[in-house]
């Protein structure tokens, strides 16, 4: 395992072993690390972040390292350089780094010309980090991952895209309640079937989340989709996560985001601050994942 660009290029045993290292990291409390002292990571973003930029800044802090963070805009990639070049050149700086942008190519060029780990922290095509820390939340809270209903309401998007993913490496069940043309890729959704795993695609909301031990949402409009925001809000409003929603699930589910929330779209308030919500504990576990990660990657 060199790099990390999608939850398909894991095995299963990759994603458990993950997850029992970022609970132990966890359980540790936050007693710093020295396992990747004298190591630097680089972040490359050309999407804003609070949580995958803090959560990955921290981890390598408290395992001993040191990050550099670049926007985009004002790296050579933004004047031209190509992926290559830019990922050759940082490869002799660093000992990996994290891009977050638009384009699933442009992380699969660097990662292809680099001699150090690549880490996916966001694309339109993926999103493999945070669906790591939500499987760890899942667990932690479930107790297993075998044997749970997830549902997924809302956009297909890059998270429900790794969502499939994950269901088929680990042969979940996995339900999807999106708006008409607003479903996932089919290639994902067939990837997950072929790997074994129950995938309902439906744009029945109350289908999707009948007996679901997990609920998960984001938002209507990811970034780079502003201009349509207003337009979602009529198409989408329908797959709002609210008490009477959650109520048709099983009981003990849990609700996800992955954050930032548009309170009063995707998810009410009363939802998002109220008993069945782990979004703090998904938020900080990014932290305690991204930790098992980078050791995985640089150890």
């Amino acid at each position: 395992m060199k790099d990390l660009l999608s939850i398909a290029a894991l095995s299963a045993g990759d994603i458990e072993s993950l997850l029992a290292r970022a609970a132990d990291i966890k359980g540790s409390g936050r007693r710093p690390l020295s396992t990747l002292a004298g190591k630097t990571l680089g972040l490359i973003f050309e999407k804003p972040s609070t949580r995958t930029r803090v959560s990955f800044e921290a981890a390598m802090h408290r395992l001993g390292g040191s990050t550099i963070y670049m926007h985009a805009n004002t790296t050579q990639l933004g004047r031209g350089e190509t992926p290559a070049d830019t990922a050759r050149v940082l490869s002799r700086y660093l000992d990996a780094v994290v891009v977050r942008t638009f384009s699933q190519r442009l992380v699969e060029d660097m990662a292809q010309a680099a001699t150090i780990p690549v880490i996916n922290g966001l694309t339109d095509d993926h999103h493999p980090c945070q669906i790591l820390s939500d499987l760890m939340t899942v667990q932690e809270k479930k107790g297993a991952l075998a044997g749970l209903k997830i549902a997924w309401v809302g956009d297909g998007n890059n998270v429900a895209n790794s969502w499939l993913e994950a269901a088929g490496v680990l042969s979940l069940t996995l339900s999807l309640a999106c708006p008409p043309g607003y479903e996932p890729q089919p290639r994902f959704v067939e990837f997950a079937r072929k790997k074994g795993a129950k995938v309902l695609v439906t744009n029945d909301p109350a289908e999707a989340v009948r007996d679901a031990d997990v609920i998960n949402t984001d938002v209507w409009a990811s970034m780079g989709q502003e201009a349509e925001h207003d337009g979602r809000l009529k198409i989408f409003a329908p797959y709002q996560v609210n008490a009477k929603l959650v109520s048709q699930a099983a009981p003990g589910c849990i609700v996800m985001h992955c954050l930032p929330a548009h309170r009063g779209e995707e998810i009410t308030d009363e939802v998002v601050d109220g008993p069945c919500s782990v979004v703090l504990d998904e938020a900080e576990n990014k932290m305690h994942l991204h930790q098992a990660l980078l050791e995985r990657l640089l150890g």
